[in-house]
């Protein structure tokens, strides 16, 4: 038997519809077996969102904790702030996905609440046959202001994200690219999952089966849009800056596997896909349920413009069971509320209205 170790603190960069919904669930279920401190925001679900983080935006020490061990609440990045909250042996990880697929999934999420999509969708109401996407893209500068605070996730939503300028290249794009890549032990690619799966459990010292997950966030497959060869160039240029740092860390990603060798990663990635398996049926006996059939604890938060489908966990479970198998499929919202009120012994603060 090994001996385990608690592992190192870590900070999860959680970007907008790359799948770090399922990431964020394997570490509640790591932070909350471990009975590590969560820095969680002083206010609801985010950290300020879309406010560049700030230190005292996090929620203080609970007592008898001397350090913060976990943080994975959406932010837009400071690194320098972010550094003062964090133990100073903390992992920095993050994830990243192919920008045409982001940026289709967040307008997707988003119609409704960033302005410039908002702008596009009524403009696609009066076009027949368009979708608000494809209007946006034939012409998205006339929608997005980029003065409006609200337009973050309009451009480059994965560089926004990671605190870099979002607008246009600028000169200190290169010494900013640098300071991420040295920071970062791990930036994750949505497209390679498992074997980030893998890699982040050599640097977390986690076995297959700690590392094991569901899916979470998922939407309709009629909420998605078909991108069209024109979509996907028009895609491209708006999000160059996306594709620049996707593609960095997608080639530094490939380096970090080389190193810790192919052949054993592949291995490594068999036998994580097993033990993913076999709790998927120990779990679920349900996937892609739709809202409306699902019990409130494990109903995903719905937006006006899509519908996030969820998971039915199997009956006859023991205690332990059932509790383990709840965890694996639990939404956001819920699982960060019932570890916020564990840790602290009240619910959350809402987000002042004034």
């Amino acid at each position: 038997m090994r001996t385990r170790r608690s592992p190192p603190p870590v900070a999860f960069l959680k970007t907008h519809k790359t799948g770090s919904s399922t990431v964020q669930n394997l570490m509640f279920r790591l932070g909350e077996k471990e009975n590590l401190t969560f820095a969680f925001p002083y206010y609801a679900y985010q950290f300020s969102y879309p406010d560049r983080f700030r230190a005292d935006f996090v929620d203080e020490l609970p007592p008898g904790s001397s350090q913060f061990d976990m943080l994975c609440s959406h932010m837009r990045l400071d690194l320098g702030q972010l550094k003062q909250v964090m133990p100073r042996n903390t992992i920095y990880i993050t994830l990243l996905r192919d920008p045409l697929q982001t940026f289709e999934s967040v307008f997707s999420y988003y119609t409704s609440t960033v302005p410039a999509f908002t702008l596009a969708k009524k403009a696609a109401d009066t076009a027949n046959r368009k979708s608000a996407l494809s209007v946006f893209l034939e012409s998205p500068e006339s929608y997005w202001d980029p003065t409006e605070p609200g337009n973050g996730l309009a451009r480059n939503p994965m560089s926004f994200d990671l605190g870099l300028s979002s607008q246009e290249w600028n000169a200190s794009w290169p010494m900013e690219l640098t300071q991420l890549e040295e920071a970062f032990q791990l930036v994750m690619i949505a497209e390679h999952f498992d074997e980030s799966l893998v890699l982040l459990g050599a640097l977390l010292q986690l076995e297959p089966e700690e590392l094991a997950y569901v899916h979470l966030n998922v939407r309709a497959p009629s909420d998605i849009t078909p991108l069209e060869e024109d979509t996907k160039a028009r895609l491209w240029a708006w999000n160059s800056l996306d594709v620049l740092l996707y593609n960095l860390f997608l080639q530094v990603f490939w380096e970090k596997a080389e190193q810790y060798g192919l052949g054993r990663l592949k291995r490594e990635v068999a036998l994580l896909r097993a033990s993913t398996q076999r709790l998927r049926q120990k779990c679920v006996a349900r996937e892609g349920v739709p809202p409306g059939e699902l019990e409130d604890l494990v109903r995903p938060w719905q937006t006006d413009t899509v519908t996030i489908l969820g998971y039915e966990v199997r009956g006859n479970l023991t205690l332990q069971e059932e509790g383990l198998c709840v965890r694996l499929v639990l939404p956001e919202l819920q699982y960060h509320s019932h570890l916020y009120f564990q840790q602290y012994g009240h619910d959350m603060r809402s987000i002042p209205t004034d």
